[in-house]
């Protein structure tokens, strides 16, 4: 299963092949790894080795240690996304308008891929988060409600990259843009346009107009994103 390491940096081999063996795909989402003893066993290396290319591959977000029943491959990936992202914003010292602009470039097209692959299962889970967000007046489930939209249209794209690629973006707009949706949710000029801009949204996903759908999200980001800087 593994190639004995030889006069190399060891953890950094461990690395590779760990790498090399989900990209063949002899590891797989949620496999647990190997006890250490075993790979211990089988990479001839020794245990702290083991430990310190595991640990890495923790931080990286690739592998995860569940207490007492050892390290398994990752099933989501949004929080590994998350945090380079996170750290190259502050780094490059980049603005709150640099993520709604990455945002704006990717849910334009994923609401055009999903308009062309959505299913009528999907169609009917946006239409109830639609019916759910017009008939509450509580900002805070608004606010969940229209995360859940957006991620729905994600999922609906069937590309699992730019579902957790949304995702994470989602995330850091709540990071580093302090209560944006919740400002916005707080006038109710602007969750009656939501709500017109969802129903646009949804139509031109249900007809399965995919340029249409790509410019009522267009339509609706840019509203969003006046709105959070006038706020």
């Amino acid at each position: 299963m593994f190639t004995p390491v030889k006069n190399q940096k060891v953890y950094e081999v461990v690395i590779e092949q760990i790498k090399e063996m989900i990209k063949t795909g002899k590891l797989k989402k949620g496999d647990k790894l190997p006890p250490e003893r075993e790979l211990v066993e089988e990479l001839k290396v020794s245990r702290a080795s083991i430990r310190e290319a595991l640990r890495a591959l923790e931080i990286l977000g690739l592998v995860e240690s569940r207490h007492g029943d050892g390290n398994f491959i990752k099933n989501n990936f949004d929080e590994s996304l998350l945090e380079p992202l996170s750290i190259m914003f502050m780094l490059e010292e980049s603005s709150p308008k640099d993520i709604l602009e990455l945002r704006m470039v990717l849910e334009t097209e994923t609401a055009m891929l999903a308009a062309k692959r959505i299913d009528n299962d999907t169609l009917k889970e946006i239409k109830d988060i639609i019916d759910r967000f017009k008939a509450t007046t509580d900002e805070k489930l608004n606010t969940e409600l229209d995360v859940e939209f957006h991620h729905k249209i994600a999922q609906a794209s069937k590309n699992l990259l730019l579902v957790n690629i949304l995702s994470a973006t989602s995330v850091l707009i709540d990071t580093f843009i302090s209560n944006a949706r919740y400002k916005i949710m707080q006038k109710e000029e602007n969750k009656e346009k939501l709500v017109s801009q969802h129903e646009s949204i949804y139509e031109a996903l249900s007809n399965k107009d995919a340029s249409s759908a790509a410019e009522e999200m267009k339509k609706h980001l840019e509203f969003i994103n006046r709105s959070i800087f006038k706020s």
